[in-house]
């Protein structure tokens, strides 16, 4: 088996500036996720797709060896991932000659996964092979089924998961997950089987909700500065005691 690390970004960002570049405490965003994937062992070798010479240099430091410059049109912000993946498979299998069995992308945009959580995603798609893709994911606050609403054709808010009989707990409603892009392990033949993730059988890896922030937003990385500098101080505390 072989398994094959992603690290799939693009130049620019409508949401946050040059995201995948922006420093945090002193260091490229990405180099938070290279760093963690470097440390997997369950990752055969690890790549990186992009459209920018900016973060090709930042991947040679780290002496990443399969640095990939994607085409124009899968460097677009409307460009499906799926189809990300699919040109950094085919190319790294036609380069050195390895056949892929698992690709395991890994998001810059969470910069506080732990290698926990991305092997932790490959053991259990290891642990079930009738899986085609593993998702992180953590229980939000927000429940559709019960504090979630959309606007019907009559104008009118209604909760979006219409349960069989109202629900006056949050407790009592359905478990349900929000993604995280931490880690997708996606098997080669789901690439081609499915023209998305959505339409694969899937099973969600848990992750901590504070390591699953995805940002997106420029209080989306606030809330990760504020986490990260945390989780130093309580390194420092626990040093010191």
């Amino acid at each position: 088996m072989f398994i094959l690390g992603a690290i799939c970004c693009r130049a620019g960002s409508k949401g946050v500036k040059d995201k995948n570049i922006k420093c945090l405490d002193g260091k490229p965003l990405i180099s938070y996720t290279i760093e963690t994937a470097l440390q997997c062992e369950l990752l055969d070798d690890i790549t990186v797709s992009t459209d920018s010479e900016t973060v090709m240099k930042m991947a040679e430091q780290y002496e990443i060896k399969n640095i990939f410059k994607r085409p124009a049109e899968l460097a677009t912000d409307t460009a499906s991932k799926w189809n990300v993946f699919i040109h950094l498979l085919e190319t790294y299998e036609m380069r050195s000659g390895i056949k892929i069995d698992y690709i395991v992308d890994m998001d810059v945009t969470v910069p506080l996964k732990t290698r926990e959580d991305i092997e932790g995603a490959i053991q259990t798609a290891i642990k079930n092979p009738v899986a085609d893709v593993i998702i992180t994911g953590y229980e939000p606050d927000r429940n559709p089924y019960f504090n979630m609403v959309e606007i019907g054709d009559d104008g009118f808010a209604h909760i979006v998961k219409q349960p069989h009989e109202s629900i006056v707990s949050r407790q009592d409603a359905p478990v349900v997950y929000s993604l995280t892009p931490a880690a997708y392990v996606i098997k080669k033949e789901a690439l081609y089987k499915y023209e998305h993730w959505s339409k694969a059988k899937c099973i969600i890896h848990p992750v901590p909700r504070e390591r699953a922030i995805d940002i997106d937003t420029e209080m989306d990385f606030k809330i990760v500065e504020f986490f990260y500098h945390a989780d130093k101080i309580l390194e420092f505390v626990n040093v010191r005691q």
